[in-house]
């Protein structure tokens, strides 16, 4: 085996232009290869990382509310949540696993500036604003810092953030300083000043009576919220919005708002028992999910059996998540395939013009006493050696073009973000993928080979020795 590996290197050495062609095909394809599934790598750990940053790992939710909650939140909400965060805090399991422990309320209501006459069905949700800055730090996947503070951080209880395509809405695009907000031409005309005479009587009374405490220093950039309480009675509160933030994606930008917790629950329950929707859990490692999700239902059995509760990871409650990466690998695959047949063919190409080349050659091995199965071995080998050493040099210069690319500086803005970030694509530390790539190749490799190599060993020996 030793004698028939030199004998191969000899015979690449000895063509040296055909060899090296070879071996920038498979370099270029490698490359292509790792790059791309590096920046789809990237892609998906960016795409967990904002996901887990906003709602954490796992989230315990009532049994039902993810499906059909929406409609009804109150029905949904979880009692005596203070106990059950403080057992989920403390637990001597998840304590070393966990990170940031804290609640939300999430709920449906209508927002309206009265002022301009406008209102707009909007979805609210209410966060403890310092935990929800805690939760920003989480950066398993050391990306380039750009850690957020949460904007609702250190306002008043009554403050609110909301959406910058809500904010062209409700007409507050002058004192929140949202830029591309013209007035629309039916308000600019006055018409739409019909809206405040159509609004329902009932809304406008408590509007009014919440606008009659409102003290004289509140800024312009005031909604009224109406939202249903925890009874069924319509409930309203006053809110001075403090930012408008784009979220990204259109159909949320329109109606996002953001409250304070405690604002929220007043909203909601008044002064009932309050209770929340959904306890976020964030991990400090992603891999250690799946023991948090279980003892999480322990504890959820043994405490609360009175109350039933699920456990949903962040893939769970973000469908599209799974439908990304999936698309992702798709991709990846078919590329994959494709290269990898390039490869295939440029090598089986190599490959038979160098039996052809090399007849009188392989008549002589013959004559001299070589079995079939040693002439064939000598081409495998051939093709071995070309996908061993141009998987190893594409390797190779993909992790250098990996580096330069994740220090070139590049921005790019990826789908549902509305801040650039720096353009990375990550090969070096994935070892099981090179692995993959380095294997597959060269099994191409070996697989393009023998084919010409089985033809080679098949040559009558006379035919052989007088070919021209």
């Amino acid at each position: 085996m030793k004698q028939t590996l030199i004998l191969a290197l000899r015979n690449l050495e000895r063509n040296q232009r055909r060899s090296l062609t070879t071996l920038l095909a498979i370099v270029i394809g490698v490359c292509r290869i790792l790059l791309f599934g590096g920046f789809s790598k990237d892609i998906r750990f960016g795409m967990q990382t904002d996901l887990v940053r906003h709602s954490g790992h796992l989230q315990v939710q009532r049994t039902g509310y993810f499906k059909y909650g929406i409609g009804n939140p109150t029905a949904y909400g979880i009692r005596d949540y203070v106990q059950l965060i403080d057992i989920l805090r403390k637990d001597p399991v998840l304590q070393p696993m966990t990170l940031v422990v804290t609640p939300t309320l999430q709920l449906g209501g209508i927002a309206g500036n009265f002022d301009a006459g406008v209102s707009r069905t909007v979805y609210a949700e209410g966060t403890v604003p310092a935990d929800q800055t805690r939760m920003e730090e989480w950066n398993e996947y050391e990306f380039p810092p750009d850690r957020q503070r949460s904007p609702l951080e250190g306002t008043a209880e009554d403050a609110a953030v909301i959406g910058e395509g809500l904010a062209r809405v409700l007409q507050l695009c002058a004192p929140l300083r949202v830029a591309s907000c013209e007035t629309p031409q039916v308000l600019a005309d006055g018409r739409g000043q019909r809206a405040a005479v159509d609004a329902p009587p009932d809304l406008l009374a408590l509007a009014n009576a919440e606008a009659s405490t409102r003290s004289a220093s509140v800024s312009s950039a005031h909604i009224d919220v109406l939202a249903s309480s925890a009874h069924g009675a319509p409930n309203v509160g006053s809110f001075t919005v403090v930012k408008a933030e784009q979220q990204g994606v259109k159909e949320l930008d329109d109606i996002y708002l953001a409250l304070h917790l405690r604002a929220a629950k007043r909203l909601i329950y008044g002064a009932d028992d309050p209770r929340v929707t959904a306890i976020q859990v964030e991990l400090r490692h992603t891999e250690q999910l799946p023991a948090a999700q279980r003892r999480i239902r322990q504890l959820l059995e043994a405490r609360f059996p009175d109350q039933p509760m699920d456990v949903l990871d962040f893939a769970t409650l973000n469908p599209s998540y799974d439908q990304t990466n999936a698309m992702f690998d798709v991709i990846f695959g078919f590329v994959f395939v494709l290269i990898g047949a390039i490869v295939l063919f440029v090598i089986a190409n190599t490959m038979s013009t160098v039996v052809v080349e090399r007849t009188v050659e392989i008549g002589t091995l013959r004559a001299m006493g070589n079995r079939r199965s040693d002439v064939q071995q000598l081409f495998v080998c051939d093709g071995l050696l070309l996908g061993l050493f141009g998987t190893a040099a594409g390797v190779v210069v993909a992790l250098l073009l990996a580096t330069a690319i994740n220090h070139s500086g590049l921005t790019w803005t990826p789908p549902a973000r509305v801040d650039s970030i720096a353009l990375t694509v990550r090969v070096g530390g994935q070892w099981l993928d090179i692995g993959l790539v380095f294997v597959t190749f060269a099994a191409v490799a070996v697989l393009s080979a023998w084919w010409p190599a089985r033809n080679a060993a098949r040559l009558s020996i006379v035919d052989a020795l007088r070919h021209v």
